[in-house]
């Protein structure tokens, strides 16, 4: 019983955030099997993850830089674009700026929720240290994986092949340097790193809902969804 209570609140800020940002699609929403597939992905790529990183810090160390930029950040933020990229990109679905956020937090967030799950499992776990890591690990890599599906679903709808490449390379190295910066300042600031970390959390939730706001402000649906209104 009390297994099962820790493996729920491991579970339960993954699938809560991601219910969120599914529901904030205004125009098309996405088929939740395809959400879902995502999700799974997301959850699988868990584990050659832990071997890269593995791999990466027996070969550079483990030095804060190296490992918040390059071995935590760079693997994890790589490996969820990777999936993201050539997986459900040119995929039928994917047929407004916003998707690409819902498909991005599909991903990252398995993949959050299956690290939770297993940190859960292996690591002498409380119900406040569960609620930590769901406002700050969980929530960190919903915010990531909006960033990251804010440009790649403006890459897929911009006409301008020079700005498309840029927004497809903002769409890895944005959340890429916020992940990394996250991560290096948890290992740098011993103490008091709560007083840095959660204004960063602050700007970057109200940075996510301008993407998002944005996203749904640009959806070739809103204007069927216009003219519909206006015939009845």
């Amino acid at each position: 019983m009390l297994l099962l209570s820790i493996l729920t609140a491991a579970v339960a800020p993954g699938v809560s955030l991601l219910t969120f940002l599914y529901l904030k699609d205004k125009y098309d929403i996405e088929p939740i099997n395809m959400v879902i597939r995502m999700f799974i992905f997301g959850a699988l790529i868990t584990f050659p993850i832990m071997i890269i990183q593995r791999g990466l810090m027996l070969g550079l160390g483990e030095s804060p830089f190296v490992f918040a930029f390059i071995i935590s950040a760079g693997v994890e933020e790589g490996l969820k674009w990777f999936v993201l990229y050539h997986i459900i990109y040119n995929h039928t679905n994917f047929d407004e700026p916003y998707d690409g956020i819902v498909y991005a937090s599909a991903i990252s967030l398995g993949f959050a929720t299956l690290e939770n799950v297993l940190y859960a499992i292996l690591e002498p776990s409380t119900f406040g240290s569960l609620l930590m890591r769901a406002l700050l690990p969980v929530s960190g890599h919903a915010l990531f994986g909006i960033i990251m599906g804010y440009y790649l679903g403006k890459a897929k709808f911009t006409a301008d092949q020079h700005h498309k490449r840029m927004l497809i390379l903002f769409s890895l190295i944005q959340p890429l340097f916020w992940h990394g910066l996250y991560n290096w300042i948890m290992l740098i600031v011993k103490t008091k790193w709560m007083f840095i970390i959660v204004p960063l959390m602050i700007y970057l939730w109200i940075k996510g809902l301008r993407k998002i706001k944005s996203a749904n402000s640009r959806s070739p649906f809103r204007l069927v969804r216009r003219e519909e209104e206006i015939n009845l």
